[in-house]
């Protein structure tokens, strides 16, 4: 090995794979003494971009096909970007030539992927899921080692090179202070704090679920957390003030997005969260103990969230609802009913918690740094 290790990170599209993707990052550049360098290959994107630049590392961009469940005239053109994606990635990783390529799958990992096969490069592939991706069940004969965060998740991989490892989350999302704050957003502790969040992108059917229900949740003293999403912010807000509430001063703070410290300061607060059932959001809330509901976005490939979110109730470690159940009454009734309970949730939180690893960036780090020193073989 020289020196410098070079390593390629692929994969985006959503928090849920870049937040790993970070994760991994900082942990390789502990093991390695920061002699290390990154460039992240993927789709372009503003979400990607930023996560990226925060972490300084390069970016480059291929083109990338993805096969939609639903007719769309995209179907017909994807698939003609693919081979331009694969050129491109051929490309990038022939002046970078890294040491390994870790992979969060997803359909900008699979030019780079197989880039790296052709040169030879060892791929070590991460799936968050309960049911892995379909990108990534392509990509695994290709890799060297696959990483999973869920049991199930063996049944779509060779056991041989196969490791349970649980999902990396952001440490600073342990290190919240409430007090920072209900101060900054003139909440209070003495009243219960329901914490909505739709995924890194929002959520449009979370997000119309709350909007019906909002002035009855504040008329019963429960004050609302609400991370909406870039896109849907405007249009929240001005609904919300034709109810005549006052931004800020009634007891619903919303927010386009929660950067790392305010959602790590906002879980620290929350009674309850209301949440999208994505692998990353699940584990988050594990390694907080937050009692939860859980709506499984419906359609999603694979399924997998609904398949993530009924393997945390089987433990109890959460309550969930289809996005056909959120309906005003039973919502209202549901939130209404855990916070009665504060022994319940706590229980919750306790059950919800194996789905938290805290050494899974370490361990999936080590795993790409022996698959450097041991010439691309699987331990």
């Amino acid at each position: 090995m020289s020196d410098i290790t070079r390593i390629v990170l692929t994969g985006g599209i959503s928090g849920g794979h870049t937040f790993p993707l970070v994760a991994v990052a900082r942990a390789l550049r502990k093991k390695l003494s920061n002699n290390v360098e990154f460039l992240f290959i993927g789709s372009e994107g503003s979400f990607e971009n930023d996560a990226m630049i925060q972490e300084n590392i390069l970016t480059k961009y291929v083109l990338t096909g993805k096969w939609r469940r639903y007719f769309s005239l995209w179907n017909i053109i994807d698939p003609f970007k693919i081979p331009i994606g694969f050129i491109q990635a051929l490309w990038h990783l022939l002046i970078f030539m890294p040491d390994a390529v870790f992979s969060k799958g997803g359909s900008a990992s699979v030019p780079v992927v197989l880039a790296a096969w052709v040169y030879r490069i060892p791929v070590f592939i991460h799936d968050s899921d309960a049911v892995a991706g379909r990108a990534n069940r392509f990509l695994a004969r290709f890799a060297s080692r696959v990483a999973i965060a869920y049991p199930g998740a063996y049944n779509f991989f060779p056991v041989r090179k196969t490791v349970l490892t649980g999902n990396p989350i952001r440490e600073e999302l342990l290190l919240g202070e409430g007090d920072r704050f209900v101060k900054q957003f003139g909440l209070s502790l003495e009243k219960p704090i329901l914490l909505v969040l739709g995924g890194s992108q929002g959520a449009q059917t979370l997000n119309a679920a709350i909007l019906r229900i909002l002035p009855q949740l504040l008329e019963k003293n429960i004050q609302v957390v609400h991370q909406t999403g870039n896109k849907n912010y405007e249009n929240i807000v001005s609904s919300v003030e034709t109810y005549g509430l006052k931004i800020g001063e009634s007891g619903y703070v919303p927010r386009a997005f929660l950067s790392v410290f305010e959602l790590a300061d906002a879980l620290k607060v929350a009674t309850l969260v209301l949440s999208r059932a994505g692998a990353g959001s699940i584990a988050e809330l594990a390694a907080t103990k937050k009692a939860s509901i859980l709506v499984p976005l419906l359609g999603a490939a694979n399924d997998e969230q609904r398949m993530n979110a009924y393997d945390v109730a089987a433990l109890g470690g959460a309550l969930v609802l289809e996005d056909t159940n959120l309906g005003e009454h039973i919502l209202l009734e549901k939130i209404q009913e855990l916070l009665s309970q504060p022994e319940l949730m706590r229980s919750m939180g306790e059950k919800l918690s194996p789905f938290y690893h805290p050494d899974a960036a370490d361990v999936i780090a080590r795993g790409v740094y022996d698959l450097i020193e041991n010439n691309g073989q699987s331990m």
